[in-house]
């Protein structure tokens, strides 16, 4: 019953913010073309809800010339290939307002487990242990608030799991506020992270 609240709740916020933030959107996108060639947005494979694949929207951070079809945590050196613009974006978080638009479509909600990408075979198997790959993914979510690109794999899809247990309007209220904190002091953001588990049981998962 609350997936039909929350689905009402995304369609209407999501409605909101692309009017409010409008302007906000235009301002990026000279920005963007001002600072680099190439198109304003960067369309990316996930994996939606019960496995699903759709194209996430974000602001495009990095050149043109950076290698085709190779997740940023795969780059060698992922910051040779990001704009001056783009470091911007991604220490703000603002390279994924087009993500409402994802929102608006149903693609995705506000708070859930982060989308995952196409071939991030072992996150996607660890939250079948949860079910969290069941539930809509989300703009932000309790593993972002609660580590983010910092997190190994195992522990991310445990925050996940519970996000799924206890999924519901004071959970994802709790989420919300819990990112704007988060995105106010930048917790938790590793650049060109591997997204799998590493020595000391650390490990750190792609945006």
């Amino acid at each position: 019953m609350y997936l039909k609240i929350k689905r009402l709740i995304d369609i209407a916020l999501s409605s909101i913010g692309l009017i409010i933030l409008s302007p906000i959107f235009a301002i990026l996108i000279i920005a963007i073309k001002l600072d680099s060639k190439g198109p304003v947005l960067f369309k990316q494979k996930r994996v939606g809800i019960h496995k699903s694949h759709f194209n996430i929207l974000k602001f495009r951070t990095m050149r043109i010339d950076t290698p085709k079809n190779t997740p940023t945590h795969l780059l060698e050196h992922p910051e040779q290939f990001i704009t001056k613009m783009g470091k911007f974006l991604r220490k703000t978080s603002l390279d994924e307002l087009p993500q409402i638009i994802n929102i608006f479509k149903g693609e995705m909600s506000i708070i859930g487990p982060r989308p995952a990408l196409w071939n991030q075979y072992d996150l996607i198997e660890e939250r079948d242990k949860y079910g969290a790959n069941d539930v809509p993914t989300g703009l932000t979510g309790w593993a972002q608030i609660n580590g983010r690109d910092e997190l190994a794999i195992e522990v991310k899809a445990r925050f996940d799991g519970e996000y799924v247990e206890k999924i519901g309007f004071c959970m994802d209220i709790k989420c919300f506020f819990g990112t704007i904190f988060s995105v106010l002091k930048s917790k938790g953001v590793v650049e060109g992270g591997t997204g799998k588990k590493e020595a000391g049981n650390k490990g750190t998962i792609s945006r």
